[in-house]
C-alpha cells in the first residue's frame, strides 16, 4: 500500500513539475518550480522564485519580502503530508524601510531568485510536501502581498535526523547571561532593558486578565475582541511573563546589521541584539524594552509569532483587517505591551 501510494503521488507531481502558476496578489504574479518533483536522498532542496509585475504601472516591494541567497524571513509555508513544517532560520524586527530596502519592478518585469531550503525548514523527513510563496513584512504605504500557489514535491531517502531544538534549563528564578562580546555598559543596558520587558509583560498580562469587548487598547493591536482571541492573547503575555522572570536569557551582542534585533526561533532564549537596538529609547515605542518582548514572542515554547506587518501604521491595519494574524504578529505583541500611545 505504501509503495502504491508512493507512485500515485509520484504520477501526480509528474504532471506539476514544470512549476505552479500563481494567484496573482495586487498584480503580481508569483512563481514557483523545481528542477524534478521527486528529489531522493540527503541533498539540498531548492527551487526557483520568479516575481512578475503585471501592472501597468510600476510597482515598489521590500527587499525583505523577496527571497535572498540567507533567508531572513519565514516566506514560505511548508507542509508535509497535511502538518506544517518548522521555520528554522531567523526572524528579525527591522527599522522603518530605507531606500536601499526599496525593490522596484517595472510594468512586466520579473526578478528570479534560486532559494535552497534545507538550512531554514525541517525537511529532514520522507513524504509529500506543500510549498507555497507567502511574503511578511508589510511596512507603511509598502502593502503588496507575493502569494503563489502550492508546488508538490515528494522527498525520499532523507535520515529523519531533524536538530531538536535546544530548551535550556533555567536556574531557579532565571538569569541573564551575554555572549558576542558585549561590554560592561551594554550589559548594563541590556539589564535594564529585559527588567523593563519583564515588567511590560506583567502589566500586559494584568491588563489582559480583566479584558472584556469595551477595552480601547486591545482592538488597536490585536483587532475585534473575542473570548477566545482574548484567552490566546492573556496566554502569550503569560508565557512571556515566565521567559523573562524564571527562564535563563542570553543576550548576544555580535550583530552590527542595521536591524533591532533577530532570534532562530526553535533556539530559546537566545536574542541578538543589532545596530538599530541601541539608537533605540529604553521605553516607548519601538524601545529596547519593547524589541525584548518582540524578539521574546518569536520562540516556539513562547508564543510562536511570526512577522505579518513592521510599525505602528501597518500593524493597527493588520488588526483590522485580519485579528487572526494580529495575533501571530510580533510588533502587534511589542506595541500592545508599551501602550504607546498609552489606552485604556
Amino acid at each position: 500500500m505504501k509503495r502504491l501510494f508512493r507512485w500515485i503521488a509520484i504520477l501526480t507531481l509528474a504532471f506539476a513539475a514544470a512549476g505552479t502558476v500563481a494567484a496573482p496578489q495586487d498584480g503580481i504574479d508569483v512563481r514557483l518550480s523545481v528542477p524534478n518533483p521527486v528529489v531522493q536522498g540527503e541533498v539540498d532542496v531548492v527551487l526557483t522564485v520568479i516575481v512578475t509585475n503585471l501592472n501597468r504601472h510600476p510597482v515598489n516591494l521590500l527587499r525583505w519580502q523577496l527571497p535572498t541567497e540567507e533567508l531572513e524571513g519565514a516566506l514560505f509555508r511548508i507542509e508535509r503530508d497535511g502538518e506544517k513544517v518548522s521555520y528554522t532560520g531567523p526572524l528579525v524586527k527591522r527599522p522603518a524601510p530605507g531606500p536601499a530596502d526599496r525593490v522596484q519592478l517595472d510594468p512586466g518585469a520579473s526578478v528570479s531568485y534560486q532559494v535552497e531550503l534545507t538550512g531554514a525548514y525541517d525537511l529532514s523527513r520522507n513524504g509529500l510536501y506543500t510549498i507555497e510563496y507567502l511574503s511578511r513584512g508589510t511596512h507603511g504605504q509598502y502593502k503588496a502581498t507575493l502569494k503563489s500557489e502550492k508546488l508538490y514535491l515528494w522527498l525520499e531517502g532523507r535520515s529523519a535526523k531533524a536538530k531538536p531544538a535546544s530548551t535550556p534549563t533555567p536556574p531557579p528564578g532565571g538569569s541573564i547571561s551575554y555572549s558576542g562580546n558585549c561590554s560592561a555598559s551594554q550589559q548594563a543596558t541590556l539589564q535594564s532593558a529585559a527588567s523593563q520587558a519583564a515588567k511590560y509583560s506583567v502589566d500586559s498580562r494584568k491588563y489582559l486578565a480583566t479584558v472584556s469587548s469595551g477595552s480601547q487598547r486591545y482592538p488597536e493591536w490585536f483587532g475585534t475582541y473575542t473570548p477566545a482571541r482574548g484567552a490566546m492573547a492573556y496566554d502569550h503575555f503569560v508565557k512571556l511573563t515566565d521567559a523573562f522572570t524564571n527562564k535563563s536569557v542570553t543576550l548576544d551582542c555580535k550583530c552590527k546589521k542595521p536591524y533591532y534585533a533577530y532570534v532562530y526561533p526553535n533556539d530559546p532564549y537566545k536574542i541578538y541584539v543589532c545596530s538599530a537596538f541601541w539608537q533605540a529609547p529604553l521605553t516607548g515605542t519601538d524601545s529596547k524594552a519593547g524589541t525584548l518582548v518582540h524578539e521574546m514572542s518569536h520562540f516556539m515554547v513562547v508564543a510562536g509569532t511570526d512577522d505579518w506587518a513592521y510599525g505602528q501604521t501597518a500593524a493597527m491595519s493588520l488588526a483590522v483587517t485580519d485579528p487572526d494574524k494580529a495575533l501571530d504578529n510580533a510588533d502587534s505583541h511589542e506595541y500592545f505591551s508599551e501602550n504607546s500611545p498609552r489606552l485604556p
